[in-house]
């Protein structure tokens, strides 16, 4: 299954932003008739046609769509200050998100060695980690918090 991720997903077509274009149709080679799942990481899960393969903006026909895609009876809430070495936290970022957690709470302690948090590549890690771990609902990255 190959899992895509599109927060402003709106039944019946849909265009893929140009980077998931690319990686659909030049990377995975997909074409016309090729099948394909998005999801809004809000727990739905659209099974999607291609009807336009267009490497710059593909062009999706969602066939389907299941509600609360493997929903989890809980919903946990970690919060973690983000350490000294930066591949530690993005690890962590990308566990997290495979094992289901709702919302990740970055801490700005007193004893924190790291006071800069990049947001947007904590970001890009929870959604790669989203699409590689075929899940449908996305975590919650909240602000560094002290």
């Amino acid at each position: 299954m190959q899992l895509f991720y599109a927060p402003d997903i709106t039944p019946p077509l849909h265009t893929l932003s140009e980077e998931e274009s690319k990686h659909c149709v030049r990377v995975l080679r997909l074409a016309c008739g090729d099948r394909l799942h998005i999801t809004d990481g809000r727990g739905e899960l659209y099974c999607c046609e291609i009807v336009d393969d267009n490497p710059r903006r593909c062009t999706v026909r969602v066939v389907s769509t299941q509600h609360e895609f493997e929903k989890l009876p809980y919903a946990l809430t970690v919060a973690c200050a983000p350490t000294k070495n930066t591949e530690r936290f993005e690890w962590f970022l990308e566990k997290a998100t495979e094992i289901g957690i709702a919302a990740i709470l970055p801490l700005e302690t007193e004893h924190s060695e790291r006071r800069l948090f990049k947001a947007e590549r904590s970001e890009k890690i929870i959604t790669a980690a989203l699409k590689q771990s075929l899940k449908a609902y996305r975590p919650l990255l909240a602000p560094l918090t002290p």
